[in-house]
């Protein structure tokens, strides 16, 4: 007897890197990388492409050498390495160490985090299967985890196979000299720096959310005079989740999603009989990069940081006044632009 479909909600929304579109619109999933190059035992030596993690300190535009170790208890890192009287601090004169430790059982953070602790001035995981790099991301619980803004070294993960053949050099006595390089992973073609900003209009998903547009108003008068002034490029990109085809009619589907399933983002509040839906934030993901795209074509790309931050003041959740109304309102303060995108794009959304 074949066993029945799970879930739905645990199938409900399969991650995805998802392209946006409003009008001429986009935002996209980058994974930001940087270069890991080999330089000892010779049948090693190359460089190898790694993906920075999201947290800790990556040292943009600089670079970093240093020995890898791979430790013979604890190869996850999910404990402190003081439970077995383990210390990777380097000896005076000597390099530094990186931990190489294995994807799986905690989180990337904590992971890094023990490495520090340890002792390692770098952390690489080593994927435990055949995929394309992923960046690490910060637990969900962020707001509830101490650590995570004491994390100084720098993260990267790198393929399953080239950890194993990190593990099998070091298994096997050989002395793996690394060196982390960061000085292309800001791109910079036309003398500006190129940055990307993931973002997301809701404001009900807890201390992750405050974080966050409490950086967008600190950093927002920093970033609007190095745009003005032609020193940096940004922009900003909104995550996505699609629906798998056979869910598409399910309540929590038709709730969460735009399109037919195709663009999805979870509901505010976990609840989906009473308040804002996953779809809302969508809609309102979408006419934020409509105001990016409008306010980069006028040549005045800064505007988009008026108008997240004055929409977050103005429109929110717990007020009931995170809608379409408000926002027509806050572009109408701005006084400098109108994205006409924003007067056809709702319905054609839906």
């Amino acid at each position: 007897m074949a066993s029945p479909p799970p879930p739905p909600l645990l199938l409900t929304l399969v991650w995805a890197a998802a392209l946006l579109w409003c009008g001429g619109c986009d935002a996209r999933f980058v994974v930001e990388k940087n270069s890991l190059r080999v330089t000892a035992p010779e049948a090693l030596k190359g460089a190898y492409e790694c993906a920075i993690g999201n947290f800790g300190v990556p040292q943009y535009g600089g670079t970093m050498v240093g020995v890898v170790a791979y430790p013979k208890a604890n190869r996850k890192a999910c404990k402190g390495f003081d439970e077995f009287d383990v210390s990777f601090k380097a000896r005076p004169g000597a390099l530094p160490t990186f931990l190489l430790v294995d994807r799986g059982d905690c989180y990337f953070a904590k992971k890094a985090w023990n490495a520090q602790n340890a002792g390692a001035v770098a952390i690489l995981v080593a994927d435990d299967r055949d995929e394309p790099l992923i960046t690490m991301d910060t637990p969900e619980e962020s707001g509830r985890v101490e650590y995570l803004e004491n994390i100084t070294i720098p993260s990267a993960l790198i393929s399953k196979s080239f950890g194993d053949r990190l593990k099998k050099a070091i298994d096997n006595g050989d002395m793996v000299n690394v060196n982390l390089d960061w000085r292309e992973s800001l791109p910079h073609p036309d003398e500006r720096v190129e940055y990307e900003f993931w973002t997301n209009s809701n404001d009900e998903c807890g201390p992750k959310c405050n974080s966050q547009i409490d950086f967008v108003k600190s950093f927002k008068g920093a970033a609007q005079v190095l745009e003005k002034k032609g020193y940096t490029q940004f922009t900003p990109h909104y995550i996505t989740w699609y629906c798998p085809e056979a869910y598409t009619l399910s309540k929590q589907c038709k709730s969460q999603c735009i399109n037919h399933g195709r663009y999805c983002a979870p509901d505010p509040d976990q609840d989906f009989s009473k308040g804002y839906d996953g779809k809302d934030v969508v809609v309102q993901n979408l006419r934020q990069v409509c105001v990016y795209k409008v306010a980069k074509e006028s040549k005045k790309p800064w505007l988009w940081w008026d108008y997240v931050t004055d929409f977050a003041v103005r429109c929110p959740m717990k007020e009931k006044k995170y809608t379409k109304e408000c926002a027509d309102g806050v572009i109408k303060s701005l006084g400098t632009f109108v994205c006409i995108y924003l007067l056809t794009f709702y319905s054609a959304v839906q």
